[in-house]
């Protein structure tokens, strides 16, 4: 297999990466302090961790929960391996490390670890393909991975290969055929092949996905008639796909693994397939938030421009994948509506996910709330919180990528950087109140002087921006797919400025959109807003005339210090007050909306916007 065969760009770790700003860093340290302790303590609550004692045969008992609670457990290990490799911290290293010992203690002398079929139906391994087991599988494996990262100890590592062995020794050509009900273990394989270069797992990986669409699948999923084959993406190969189906997080890890092994082995078919799916979900599927999948019933996706608001499901989950598959995509083609995505997922979907304490989530991501909605401090399904956990630490990976020519910059964040490529390593400095403020100042430090490309995301939803290099306007921007490419020799103090117009947007939905029909939203950066009846006490005038004013104002005493927007309709001396969507349900409960009627002045009707 030839190796990073079709790949553009190329990740710069976030370890690389050193978050500073007024936004991040205090979620950074909230989840350092208050989430990862939230999700330990839940799982150890909850029989998630004790189910390996038991599974091990140092603790006595049955199974406790739902047959994947595994996988919570692998990815809080997985948010703590990150956080470790921001912050060192002796004490959780170490109750890492006791749990890794019961982990190991569980596998199999074959192999196998998944406690649930251990203790309650191990002669069940293996006979339903909706179990979960490779899901579960595919967690631990990125766990291990990024605890070696992060610590240099290879024992969960070791536990990862056993059983990545053992896969591969019942699965593959000429042996069992295997289509996992949940995907996860593609990508995760190929990251075992890049820590380990041991090419069995990627080959593994190319199987697996090459094994979808052939009517193999088999178990609960396939025989449930309204869910079926498209309910898990294998309804067909992958190089025959146009539309996105199914569980929205299935599609998205599905997707992500496509991605990863097109990248490595030049299948430019699967790539082609990617191209086709990715504006099946961007342009007719996905909500302004970046949030993904309407539909609790299959929490996952129903049909072309279905988006209702008070009934978005929208899994957190499945907007930290947007994030994993866009990324990827970007990787792949170098454009930056892919890159738009992953911000606007990051900052919105994602985001919402967590509480502004770091200690409630929520599952579901509604677009539209009767009061009733609110974050939970865990679920029995915690998918959710153990996501955010391993989500939130990393967001530095997303921040820079680097090609044969260059930088590219694709997140503005204030922090301090590493970047290296062709054998040039550039220090980077970025400073800015970015998302409140357009304006970003990015320091270039080379270690030697040298001539190279600089290219910075022009985002998708800045109509204006100003670039100067050492305090000289850039006359005639050159813009490629969406990237501002600046080519010079470097020197080191070189000062890059990027202002970005910021204004409020009022954003309309495709005329398809029937829940959206006489509806704007307002969207300032990368922010989408709503608006909340903790600050709007008379709900009936809540609106936005098509006159209205708006003016915004930064409030460090509210939800952890936002800008928020004043709407100020005709006729009314007090405005609609709107926040960023991701910091809702952090006060008194009560109504919230996105999408709001957009009215004439001096009318009750409605106006109708069907330009777009």
């Amino acid at each position: 297999m030839e190796k990073n065969a079709y790949q553009k760009l190329f990740e710069v770790p976030f370890t690389n990466v050193k978050i500073e700003d007024k936004f991040w860093a205090p979620k950074l340290k909230k989840h350092r302090e208050t989430t990862l302790k939230v999700c330990l303590d839940k799982c150890e609550e909850t029989g998630r961790i004790s189910n390996f004692a038991k599974a091990g045969g140092t603790m006595k008992g049955e199974f406790e929960g739902i047959f994947f609670n595994d996988s919570d457990v692998y990815k809080v290990l997985e948010g703590i391996a990150y956080s470790l490799m921001n912050h060192p911290d002796p004490e959780l290293e170490k109750k890492a490390d006791e749990i890794i010992d019961l982990i190991a203690s569980a596998q199999q002398q074959d192999g196998y670890l998944m406690t649930y079929f251990t203790l309650v139906e191990p002669d069940k391994r293996w006979t339903d393909m909706s179990k979960h087991e490779m899901y579960c599988g595919g967690h631990l494996i990125e766990a291990a991975v990024a605890y070696k990262q992060a610590t240099g100890k290879e024992k969960l590592l070791n536990v990862a290969r056993r059983l990545a062995d053992h896969y591969d020794s019942m699965f593959g050509p000429g042996k069992r055929h295997w289509v996992p009900g949940h995907e996860e273990i593609e990508l995760a394989l190929v990251k075992l092949y890049r820590e380990t270069g041991q090419e069995k797992y990627l080959k593994l990986a190319y199987w697996l996905l090459e094994e979808r669409g052939h009517g193999y699948g088999k178990g609960e999923i396939w025989d449930k008639p309204d869910w079926g084959p498209k309910y898990c993406q294998d309804d067909k190969p992958i190089r025959e796909m146009t539309d996105v189906s199914g569980h929205a997080v299935r599609a998205m890890y599905l997707y992500t693994g496509v991605a990863d092994v097109a990248a490595l082995i030049g299948e430019k078919e699967y790539v082609k397939a990617l191209d086709r799916l990715w504006e099946s979900v961007a342009l007719r599927n996905m909500y302004i938030t970046g949030g993904i999948g309407p539909s609790k019933y299959n929490e996952g996706f129903t049909h072309d421009y279905d988006l209702p608001n008070d009934t978005a499901y929208c899994e957190t989950c499945a907007s930290v994948g947007m994030v994993y598959w866009n990324h990827r995509m970007n990787m792949l083609h170098g454009d930056s509506k892919y890159a738009d995505i992953v911000e606007r997922a990051m900052y919105n979907g994602a985001l919402a996910g967590v509480s502004l304490n770091g200690d409630r989530f929520f599952y579901v991501n509604p677009l539209e709330s009767d009061g009733n909605h609110h974050r939970q401090e865990w679920y029995d399904c915690s998918c959710c919180p153990t996501q955010i956990a391993r989500f939130i630490p990393s967001i530095g990976n997303y921040v820079y990528c680097t090609s044969e020519e260059g930088i590219w910059i694709n997140l503005y964040i204030a922090s301090k950087s590493t970047v290296k490529f062709n054998n040039n390593t550039v220090n980077l400095t970025q400073i800015t109140d970015y998302p409140w403020d357009g304006k970003i100042d990015i320091i270039v430090e080379p270690e030697k002087e040298n001539k190279f490309e600089i290219n910075m995301r022009f985002p998708g939803w800045c109509k204006h921006a100003k670039i100067s290099v050492n305090g000289t306007t850039v006359e005639n921007l050159i813009i490629n797919a969406g990237y501002i490419k600046l080519m010079k020799k470097w020197r080191r103090g070189d000062l890059i400025t990027i202002d970005l117009d910021m204004p409020v947007e009022r954003v309309y939905s495709n005329s398809k959109v029937k829940a959206n029909t006489g509806k704007v939203a307002l969207q300032r950066g990368p922010l989408v807003y709503c608006v909340e009846e903790v600050d709007n006490k008379d709900w009936s005038k809540v609106y936005v005339s098509t006159e209205a004013k708006f003016i915004t104002e930064h409030m460090e005493t509210l939800l952890g210090g936002a800008t928020i927007i004043k709407i100020y309709n005709p006729g009314y001396e007090k405005p609609v007050i709107a926040v960023p969507y991701y910091a809702w349900d952090n006060r008194e409960p009560g109504r919230m909306k996105v999408w709001l009627d957009e009215k004439r002045d001096n009318s009750d009707a409605l106006y109708i916007n069907v330009s777009h």
